[in-house]
């Protein structure tokens, strides 16, 4: 097979592999709901998108923001899916842009932190939209303080785990 071949073969394998651990980090994640705080959670995928964006590049990154969108369409419908996709959507606009800054560029844990608020403010917006109610007031200061806390905990994990998840060898951006 051509280099170039393979390289594209590896890319898709990885993309399945972290798609796989997005799915099984969501499921975890929703198997540690914290009920005095409905629609927080921890984020735990959230470490699959850095690690694509920081590795392999914007565009798999929203291709993984796609199929996990996709993945919450088919098991836990349509809103589900919306919210997904637009908290993913926003939270990875932002980490992107943040990722081109050329001075003081951010590190790990910033990025992380500002896309666990995008996240969720990606997604409140859309929920407000959906029910028409006044959310929005109600909800912000719990999921911004949600966001920063669990962006924290992300970025420490993806610290944590990177020499792990480097193994891969897919960190030739393209």
């Amino acid at each position: 097979m051509p280099r170039s071949s393979s390289q594209k073969a590896r890319k898709i394998a990885t993309m399945g592999l972290l798609f796989a651990l997005a799915i099984v980090f969501s499921i975890l994640e929703g198997m540690v709901a914290i009920p005095t705080m409905p629609g927080v959670k921890l984020g735990l995928s959230n470490i699959v998108t850095m690690f694509c964006l920081f590795f392999m590049g914007a565009r798999y990154s929203f291709t993984l923001i796609f199929l996990k969108a996709f993945s919450a369409l088919v098991t836990r419908g349509a809103v589900a899916a919306a919210l997904s996709l637009s908290g993913g959507l926003l939270s990875l606009s932002v980490m992107l842009l943040l990722t081109q800054l050329k001075k003081h560029k951010p590190s790990f844990l910033v990025i992380s932190v500002f896309g666990g608020v995008f996240h969720n403010i990606g997604q409140l917006i859309v929920a407000q939209l959906m029910v028409n109610v006044p959310l929005y007031y109600v909800m912000l200061p719990i999921l911004l303080l949600s966001g920063v806390i669990m962006g924290i905990i992300t970025g420490m994990l993806l610290r944590t785990l990177m020499p792990y998840m480097q193994k891969l060898n897919v960190l030739d951006k393209g």
